[in-house]
């Protein structure tokens, strides 16, 4: 599990094609390394890696052919900046929310203005995310815990503060940039609690989550 702050930024030094999928060595910037082991979890971009080699500032993992089709670590290019954070720890502060680094999808980035000395980035999710993604709500974007500002339809727009858009990879978005993806934990296990169960066992064909469903099932 991780919690969606950003310890440092890092750089692809190597990608090794392996037989569909690939090896990535990434150098850890200013990240701590002296308390990190071999099969120790770092999340890259907001992707869970399992370290297969250590140095005193690098890393390697191995990615999934499936990881490198939905995600966007398939696009990387050597030389590509990262976020990267370590797993969390049981006695760590949560400081942004619980991210497992498991990839929903796929968005991309459609409008960026400057507001004050803050900027405002408006997102495009893949349709199939739009129902947990919420307004106030927690969202994962590229491994940066943010909060969701506003929704229409599968847009949503989060407002970034001068230091966070500072210390990740934010302030290289453009519009166009593909982003990785993870919606809120919570949403996911409320949509399971309430399907499973259901005579149809296929979540995607299963009554729709309404008001009077959340009511009866003692939400609200």
């Amino acid at each position: 599990m991780f919690t969606g702050i950003i310890a440092a930024r890092g750089r692809i030094e190597r990608i090794e094609p392996r037989q569909g999928d690939a090896r990535l060595s990434i150098h850890t910037g200013q990240l701590p390394m002296a308390d990190v082991s071999l099969g120790d979890s770092i999340a890259c971009n907001g992707v869970c890696l399992t370290a297969v080699e250590l140095g005193p500032d690098f890393y390697v993992a191995d990615v999934s052919a499936e990881s490198l089709t939905v995600t966007t670590l398939g696009q990387l290019k050597v030389g590509a900046s990262v976020n990267l954070e370590k797993a969390l720890r049981v006695d760590d502060r949560l400081g942004g929310h619980l991210v497992s680094g498991h990839v929903d999808g796929v968005g991309e980035v459609v409008a960026i203005r400057q507001e004050a000395r803050s900027w405002r980035y408006q997102i495009k999710a893949p349709q199939a995310l739009a129902k947990y993604i919420a307004a106030k709500g927690s969202i994962c974007m590229d491994g940066i815990s943010l909060t969701v500002n506003h929704v229409n339809g599968a847009v949503f727009d989060v407002n970034i503060v001068p230091h966070t858009r500072s210390e990740t990879t934010i302030e290289t978005f453009s519009v166009g940039t593909q982003v990785n993806l993870e919606v809120d934990l919570l949403a996911r296990y409320i949509e399971r609690l309430l399907t499973v169960g259901q005579a149809d066992s296929d979540s995607s064909k299963a009554s729709p989550i309404t008001t009077e469903l959340l009511a009866k099932s003692g939400f609200i």
